[in-house]
């Protein structure tokens, strides 16, 4: 099954995109610009909300391992 059918697979696809755009940017930022259009646009702005949103990121990847293992 995809994981664009399954609500918590397309969370966890989501949540593994920010935290990989958010340490691609600190680690290379050249590949993360701001004035990009399209999808490199998307990095940054997945980038952004790691960087912004870190605390709740962080509680939502929590919770989701712990739905992973209670499952």
């Amino acid at each position: 099954q995809s994981a664009l059918f399954n609500f918590q697979s397309l969370l966890l696809v989501i949540l593994l995109f920010i935290c990989t755009c958010t340490y691609v940017r600190a680690v290379a930022p050249r590949l993360v610009d701001r004035n990009k259009h399209g999808f490199p646009g998307l990095l940054f702005k997945s980038a952004r909300i790691g960087e912004r949103l870190s605390p709740y990121v962080a509680l939502a990847c929590i919770a989701m391992a712990v739905t992973m293992l209670s499952k």
